[in-house]
């Protein structure tokens, strides 16, 4: 039986998360001795784990560094400092996290205990440092779950360490495309391997309630994901405002949590969309809110393939989703959603048509109802992955 250790930074409400956890649904059980460790031991979807998959106590170093900043303990001045400086020296997130790691967090944390057949990296940037350096595994294998052009990630920091990994999997041919771009040199590592989702499990759990928060009478519309840049929630916002200037009326509920939460807020309240636009923050089942929308509205800048996506299909949920280079693996535009530009003029035009053209509802429902979303067999894909 081989040991398997996956490694991803908790398990919150987000589209790895949630595909991490439908991976761990799906393997049979008597193949593999499975561990996960988890950077913050945390999030709504540790409660749909399998109870035979054992979760690691984090170490110490890893809860002190990546946990709020009250809890840092010794380790308060390293982590304000990798903190301060990474901002200096680098533009996006993901550069920053990766140079804090490289620079300051890794002498400060010591290796995992004990080895595996294999070690997965869930996701990049530290992930994948943690597991290629502090890990011992005879395989070790990295997800890319976005666009790595457009998710700014630098090529840079990250090629010595892809170097490290036997398997570089993502989850859409876009993605893979770009991948095979911009790392030409390891093409033969290259494998793309779509998330796994459950349509029985969605729909099952999608009649599990009706949301309270919903008001009759009111075209509902719903966006899922993190409260960050990535997801583009500013836009929606802008969007709604641009809607509801017009005339029309709609409820748009936002579920997920982030960092920008407070900036959104007040974005919110200065438009005056208070009773218009509600964050909901996080709901351990999302999927009775995607059942009971009239649109789901997806305003994201980037994408690897979205996980919020194929579970509105499932539920046959109308999409509106901007134009993300990424979009086109998901959203056949005029068949399954519409696609629009990525401004708030253009998810406004989009949401306006889907809720006055009811035709054009019905057509798109008719279709998502016509197909089978669910991929619960591909994780035969991940079997033959883990047993080469």
């Amino acid at each position: 039986m081989k040991r398997i250790l996956f490694v991803i930074h908790s398990l919150g409400f987000g589209g790895a998360e949630r595909s991490l956890v439908n991976l761990l649904n799906e393997l049979p059980q008597d193949q593999y001795e499975v561990e996960l460790l988890l950077f913050q031991r945390r999030g709504g979807f540790l409660e749909q784990l399998p109870a035979w998959v054992k979760v690691l106590d984090t170490p110490r170093e890893l809860n002190r560094l990546y946990g709020p900043l009250k809890k840092a303990g010794m380790l308060v001045v390293p982590k304000l400092l990798g903190k301060l400086v990474s901002k200096l020296v680098r533009e996006t997130y993901k550069e920053r996290n990766g140079w804090r790691w490289r620079h300051v967090y890794r002498r400060l944390i010591p290796p995992l205990k004990g080895h595996y057949d294999i070690a997965v990296a869930y996701t990049g940037v530290e992930i994948q440092y943690f597991v290629a350096e502090h890990v011992s595994a005879d395989r070790k294998i990295v997800f890319i779950h976005n666009d790595y052009r457009t998710a700014g990630y630098s090529a840079a920091d990250d090629e010595p360490y892809f170097a490290q990994m036997d398997q570089i999997v993502t989850i859409s041919p876009q993605c893979l495309n770009v991948l095979e771009e911009t790392f030409p040199q390891y093409r033969e590592k290259l494998i793309c391997l779509e998330n796994i989702t459950s349509s029985n499990v969605v729909r099952k759990r999608a009649s599990a309630f009706d949301p309270p928060e919903y008001r009759a009478q009111t075209p509902v519309l719903l966006s899922v994901g993190r409260l960050d840049v990535q997801k583009g929630f500013d836009i929606a916002i802008d969007a709604a405002k641009i809607l509801k200037d017009q005339g029309k009326r709609f409820q748009w509920y936002i579920l997920g949590e982030g960092g920008l939460r407070q900036e959104l807020q007040t974005q919110i309240d200065g438009y005056g969309l208070t009773e218009d636009v509600v964050l909901l923050g996080t709901r351990s089942n999302p999927y009775p809110y995607m059942r009971a929308c009239d649109v789901l509205v997806q305003s994201s800048r980037h994408e690897g393939k979205s996980v919020v996506l194929d579970e509105a299909k499932m539920l046959c949920k109308p999409i509106v989703a901007t134009a993300y280079p990424t979009v086109g693996d998901q959203v056949i535009d005029g068949q399954e959603g519409i696609v629009t530009a990525m401004t708030a003029e253009g998810v406004a035009a989009g949401v306006a048509r889907m809720m006055e053209d009811a035709a054009l509802r019905e057509h798109i429902t008719a279709c998502l109802a016509a197909h089978e979303y669910g991929n619960q067999q591909a994780v035969v894909k991940y079997v033959q992955l883990l047993d080469e």
